[in-house]
């Protein structure tokens, strides 16, 4: 059966890493990294590929285009300013 994948899941994941590594100093909790990816995915549109040359394409768009990568960064930053400011027990 061919899996339905939204490649902006990967993205976000990728680009989350990024800034936690280089850039943000906040520690955030597993439970809290899950809530900064789902706010951020529901921010942003989905890219969803059914086969490796869908996700080849879906790459290469992303590599070209700058806004890309600026979307998916300024809406983890939003996700991560409002999950700091709403801690959850």
């Amino acid at each position: 059966m061919v899996k339905v994948k939204n490649y902006m899941e990967y993205a976000v994941e990728d680009v989350l890493n990024n800034l936690l590594n280089r850039e943000v100093k906040a520690e955030f909790t597993e439970k809290d990294l899950a809530d900064i990816k789902a706010i951020t995915l529901n921010s942003l549109p989905p890219q969803y590929t059914v086969s490796e040359k869908g996700n080849v394409f879906v790459k290469v768009k992303e590599q070209l285009i700058v806004q890309f990568k600026a979307d998916v960064i300024r809406e983890l930053l939003k996700a991560m300013d409002i999950v700091s400011k709403n801690p959850r027990a």
